[in-house]
């Protein structure tokens, strides 16, 4: 495997020393990474800068004016408890100015839901989405999508939600940069300044302790804005809250255990992996270098954005060792090179000390993402004397996970105030 030479990334969201980056759909930005500290991690450091709108709105489309029954409705159809509903949602879908992954100027969108009650100061969530390969599937495009439920069942609680699509999702233009921290957290955080101006122009103000959850690729996500919230990233927000749900927090032994078919829809995941990987750093100079034909030919088209999940999953085969070369899987077993530095600080999301409690969810039935990730990041947080929590929802699969998981976070933001 050899990377292709890239274009350094000139960013206004520059890297420095130090922190955890996301897993799963999180990897090294393509500028220069800063060599591991303590514990192998590494901090992104993310400014805005006056060159930089980060956040400005583009436009705004109301897509959701729910009564408090309707919510409810919706969220038991999605298969979510709705018990902690109190208020009406009105939801937006809301394009805004953010940066790509080389720093050009882009755009993305995102969900902004408001609760129709009188409070003019509210909480605010930001919530981060698990892995998506088809562009429509994000919360801002389908009604009946998890992520549009659980948006409407945070905003219920009576906080405004901020539900970036990432980039090139949703209405953004181009790829999803699935593996690119930057454009993680710069999306999103752009993403809560979109918010912010949206609430005002409706009169009502956003609060500045973000309560930060996202389920899978979101999981490490989480950790990966909480951190750039609580290091400063925005003067208008910090950190408030973080609990992450079923997240890859060890990306390597994920990718790893993938390529030996031990994961639920591992040839999928491990070819979004690769195929993302090498639009942002030139992972191989042939797709014929890392798949087998047939699929070799056809492999990148079916993850474009436009094909949906299904389609994709009746196109390829459904183990690793069938889609993928015997070199190709070595080199995902055993990494070395670049792609060994790429892999190592996404190993350490949860290398630091949040100055809140975390409360990291799991289920002890999940294939797709065992249970062993959350302990590992649960290892990491206790190792930098960090309040934790880790609560095992149950004998349940990845999906299941997230509905049981999201009405248990509302209390512990209930809590959070």
């Amino acid at each position: 495997m050899k990377f292709k030479p890239t274009t350094s990334r000139s960013s206004p969201y520059r890297m420095a020393a130090l922190a955890g980056i996301v897993a799963i759909a999180a990897t090294a930005a393509c500028g220069a990474v800063s060599s591991p500290q303590a514990h192998g991690s590494q901090r992104v450091d993310y400014q805005a800068s006056s060159s930089h709108p980060g956040g400005n709105l583009v436009s705004v489309v109301p897509v959701e004016d729910l009564q408090p029954a309707e919510v409810s409705a919706r969220l038991q159809a999605a298969g979510f408890e709705a018990a902690r509903v109190r208020y009406g949602v009105t939801a937006y879908r809301v394009v805004y100015r953010t940066v790509g992954a080389r720093g050009e100027p882009t755009t993305a969108s995102q969900l902004v839901a408001l609760p129709d009650n009188d409070e003019d100061d509210l909480r605010v969530v930001s919530w981060l989405h698990g892995t998506t390969v088809y562009r429509g599937d994000v919360a801002s495009m389908k009604p009946d999508s998890s992520d549009r439920a659980v948006a409407l069942l945070f905003a219920s609680t009576g906080r405004a939600v901020s539900a970036p699509d990432y980039l090139g999702l949703g209405e953004g233009p181009g790829h999803h940069t699935y593996g690119d921290p930057d454009t993680t957290v710069s999306a999103s955080v752009d993403a809560l300044r979109a918010a912010r101006k949206l609430a005002g122009q409706h009169g009502r103000r956003l609060d500045e302790r973000v309560l930060v959850s996202g389920f899978s690729q979101g999981g490490p996500a989480t950790m990966l804005v909480g951190r750039a919230l609580q290091e400063g990233v925005e003067r208008h927000f910090e950190l408030g809250a973080l609990a992450p749900i079923a997240g890859p927090f060890h990306l390597s032994r994920f990718e790893a255990d993938a390529a030996d078919d031990k994961v639920a829809n591992a040839a999928l995941y491990l070819a979004y992996f690769t195929i993302a990987w090498d639009r942002l750093y030139g992972l191989y100079n042939s797709p014929r270098e890392a798949f087998l034909e047939p699929y070799a030919t056809e492999v990148e088209t079916l993850f474009d954005g436009h094909h949906k999940p299904q389609e994709i999953a009746a196109a390829l085969p459904a183990r690793s060792d069938e889609l993928f070369t015997a070199d190709f899987l070595e080199q995902i077993r055993n990494p070395t090179g670049e792609l060994s530095r790429r892999l190592r600080p996404l190993d350490t999301t949860c290398d630091w000390r949040p100055d809140v409690p975390v409360h990291i969810y799991h289920a002890s039935g999940d294939s797709d993402v065992s249970l062993d990730h959350a302990r590992y990041c649960q290892q990491q947080l206790k190792s930098n004397g960090a309040t934790e929590k880790l609560t095992d929802v149950g004998d349940v699969d990845h999906n299941t996970t997230v509905r049981r998981a999201v009405p248990q976070v509302a209390g512990v933001f209930d809590r959070a105030g």
